[in-house]
Order: C-alpha cells, then structure tokens, then sequence
C-alpha cells in the first residue's frame, strides 16, 4: 500500500486529524533540509511535502518565494530534491509528496522524473499548475512508477469540478482554504467551515486543508472537518529566522505548537 494512503487508513484508526509539513528543499541548504524533515517528524508531523524549488511560485506567497529563490541561489536541482529524499528514505518511512510547479518536471523529463523519483522514495507528487483535463499522460506516467498525483482544489470549485478532482486525486484532495496565495494568517475565513461542509459531504477520498494555517487554534477549529491540515509558511519561516544549525528545532517547535496541545 502507498505510504499516504496507509497514512490516512492510520488517521481514520486513530480518529484524529494529521498535519501534512511542507518544507522548501535546499532552504537553507540541502544537507539541512534532510535534518529539518526529521525534527519534523519527530514534533509529529504525519507526512512530508518535499518542495522543488521554482523561479516562479506563482501560488505562493512572499515566504515561499523567498525560500526558492535562496535555495535556487545555492544551485538545488531536481537531483539535490531527490538526494533529500533518499536520505530522508534511509531512516525513515514518513509518507513524502514532491511538491512542484509543472515547469521543472517537464524540463527534467515527466518518464525520467517518476522512474528517479520513486527509486528517491517519494510517494506522490502534488503539481499546483496541472489541471486534471491535462494529466492524463502525466498521471500514466507517475502511475508506471507507483507514484500518486495529487490535485487542488479551490473555494471557487464548483460541484461538478469537485467531483472530477475526486475522482482524478490519487491518495486525497488537496483543499485550498482560501484564495490567493500561501502565507501564515491569523484567522481562518469564517466561510471556510461551511464551505469544508458541503465538500466532504462530495467527496470519497480524504481531504486535506492547506494555506494560511499556522496555528493551534487553526488546527482545533479544522481537526473535525478534513483528514490533514498541511502547514508551509509557519514552518518555512522558521527555518529561515536563524542560523542553519537551529533551523530543524525551530521548524519543530512550530510543529509541536500544533499537534502537542491539540490532544482530545
């Protein structure tokens, strides 16, 4: 069984919501992003969304930029991506989602990118610029490998997309909470909760809320209404508010500061 969806059959067992952490890889460095993911696992982080960075992060907000663009500046490729996850994949079996932009999958080769990428350990690939209408080749080809595809949804998503993506999203659905860009926020939309309603009641896979979740509070508010929270910025800065050596146990407290005081 594909380790995210072993993850979720998990989180339905033990009749709790987890937390997808998303990491920039080779931010500040890729040697660091290997020690990070662990620290992260460790403050209780569920799965791990591994980030290739890209030039051009259009759904990100400045956080994320910035990440990328200082570890594209420390020369991160794909191979560094896929050196992280092999190490990453030596001491553990934390689920791992490649986390990209269409662009540098294509460049690098969609057949080489799922053969090396499954061979790095990675489980599924979350591709924020590819509509479902436009995966089928793409999904085939991750498919051959063993890797899943993950897709997004929108609050703008209408019934009928809800149902494609559905059917489309190997493993869960990624839910956008909100729309714009990522970043920390202090509220959530109070549309939100609603809006998570009259989803999951369309949908069977599991759902998975990401974008502007940075909080404990955040986490309690969503626990009851999707399967995953997944939290970037929170963790993305973090890393960055320091020196290398610090960055895994301040990316760690951020996770603690979550899950820890979440308890039933």
């Amino acid at each position: 069984m594909n380790r995210v969806d072993a993850m979720f059959k998990r989180l339905r067992r033990e009749k709790r919501c987890g937390l997808i952490a998303y990491v920039t890889c080779g931010d500040p460095d890729v040697e660091t992003t290997i020690r990070v993911v662990e620290e992260l696992e460790r403050a209780g982080a569920d799965a791990i969304e591994l980030g290739v960075p890209f030039s051009d992060p259009i759904a990100d907000g400045p956080v994320i930029q910035a990440a990328a663009q200082r570890a594209l500046q420390r020369g991160t490729t794909l191979l560094d991506v896929f050196h992280a996850a092999r190490a990453i994949r030596e001491r553990s079996q934390i689920p791992l989602i490649a986390f990209s932009y269409l662009n540098p999958l294509l460049r690098f080769g969609m057949e080489r990118f799922g053969r090396d990428g499954a061979a790095a350990g990675f489980d599924s690939v979350l591709l924020t610029d590819l509509l479902p209408e436009a995966a089928r080749e793409i999904q085939r080809s991750l498919h051959h490998h063993g890797l899943g595809l993950v897709f997004l949804l929108a609050p703008t998503s209408s019934d009928k997309r809800i149902a494609m993506i559905d059917r489309a999203s190997d493993g869960f659905v990624y839910y956008v909470s909100t729309t714009g860009v990522t970043g920390a926020r202090n509220d959530l939309d109070p549309a939100l909760f609603d809006r998570l309603d009259q989803i999951r009641a369309r949908l069977r896979k599991p759902l998975a809320v990401g974008f502007g979740i940075s909080r404990r509070e955040h986490y309690e508010a969503l626990r009851d209404r999707c399967a995953s929270v997944v939290v970037g910025s929170a963790i993305v800065r973090a890393i960055a508010d320091g020196d290398a050596a610090g960055a895994p146990q301040r990316a760690g407290e951020v996770v603690r500061s979550i899950v820890y005081h979440s308890k039933r």
